[in-house]
């Protein structure tokens, strides 16, 4: 296993889940938080610049489709991140917040951030159990 690999798979799990327990423990702000995203076009762009930028770093230097499913989930992450900063920034505000309330993000938050806090444990724990 790569060092990279091993180096992102902690990053990105500790993240995912430090950023679900936040989220979660605090629903009504976080659900307010993100709506108010949607709905904003000069915020959408910020985080457009930011996931395609770490999509992009992540593609760059780590895009690995073999190994096992760690490093292949650390190359999908990259894309989806990547994938999602595009779609943000090309999407106009309409159909962007027409997605966001089909996807029913207040219904069901705590099936997204479960999925997060899952992911997160997976990548944390792969990639700890590994050495450097």
């Amino acid at each position: 296993m790569s060092a990279r690999t091993i180096y992102l798979s902690r990053l990105i799990g500790l993240y995912s889940l430090l950023a679900a327990v936040a989220l979660a423990s605090h629903k009504d702000a976080s659900i307010e938080a993100v709506t108010a995203l949607v709905h904003n076009p000069p915020t959408v762009m910020l985080a457009a610049m930011f996931a395609s930028g770490v999509g992009l770093a992540i593609v760059l230097g780590h895009n690995i489709w073999s190994g096992g499913a760690q490093p292949i989930v650390v190359t999908v992450i990259g894309w989806y991140s990547l994938l999602k900063g595009l779609i943000l920034f090309f999407l106009p505000p309409a159909s962007l917040v027409n997605y966001f309330e089909g996807a029913r993000y207040a219904q069901f938050f705590y099936l997204y951030m479960g999925m997060a806090f899952l992911l997160g444990a997976y990548l944390t724990y792969a990639g700890f159990a590994r050495k450097l």
